[in-house]
């Protein structure tokens, strides 16, 4: 499996499913949500919230609306509180790597989980969500291409830095 990481807006990438970093509500207020709502429409948010509310660490696909992605998978990384942690990040992590093996996927897009709204520290986030990638890949999985998309320089220099230090694959 590639792990890439890409620096730019998740909602315009080519993968087949992009993540959401969800509340467990499921509605797609500020940040990444609010991007995927804007680019791709609210149908994606209509359809998330009736499959809501999940457990916090749980994770829902949904079509894509006008996205280029065919799906939209809703990772529940914090609740109402707008708080997450390392374990909240993780789960919600292996929670969509399954949601994207479920739906036979080549390729999936994630953001940094939890480090926006959530403000969990962002190399602490690479470092999460790196191994659960990793330990995924090995479990076997229809999974190709896994990509980072980091919004700004800083989470880019923090996942790439993560990433150079576990060994890593290639840069995109």
């Amino acid at each position: 499996m590639d792990i890439l990481l890409i620096r730019g807006d998740i909602a315009q990438q080519d993968a087949e499913a992009i993540v959401n970093a969800a509340n467990n509500h499921l509605w797609m207020g500020a940040g990444v949500a609010g991007a995927i709502k804007r680019a791709g429409g609210r149908e994606i948010e209509q359809e998330a919230v009736a499959k809501g509310p999940i457990p916090i660490g749980e994770a829902v696909a949904t079509g894509a609306g006008r996205l280029k992605a065919r799906y939209v998978i809703h990772a529940a990384v914090m609740g109402r509180d707008l708080r997450t942690d390392a374990d909240k990040i993780r789960q919600a992590t292996q929670s969509s790597l399954r949601r994207a093996d479920e739906l036979a996927l080549k390729s999936i897009a994630f953001p940094a989980l939890g480090t926006g709204v959530g403000a969990f520290p962002l190399e602490e986030c690479a470092r999460i969500m790196l191994d659960v990638v990793h330990g995924h890949s090995a479990s076997g999985t229809s999974l190709e291409r896994v990509f980072f998309v980091l919004y700004d320089e800083p989470a880019y220099q923090a996942f790439e830095r993560v990433w150079r230090s576990s060994q890593g694959t290639s840069t995109g």
